[in-house]
């Protein structure tokens, strides 16, 4: 195994752990706030899905990377 596709592997790991704290905070928050106001829930619940959304691309184009640096 050579250390460029470990060093790729690596990168795609940690862009997935990242994301997953990323979206553990965001969706957590959104809980409090809906837990404070129900009445905002749908408010609430659709910025959480943009977040997550945004958050959701970062491992995605970490995996591009690492792909295009292994020249595959």
């Amino acid at each position: 195994m050579s250390i460029g596709i470990l060093a790729a592997a690596i990168a795609a790991g940690l862009a997935a752990v990242g994301a997953g704290i990323g979206v553990s905070i965001i969706v957590g928050s959104t809980l409090m706030g809906v837990a404070r106001q129900p009445e905002s829930r749908g408010t609430l619940q659709t910025i959480m899905f943009i977040g997550i959304g945004l958050v959701e691309a970062l491992p995605i184009i970490a995996v591009v990377i690492a792909f295009i640096a292994l020249g595959r």
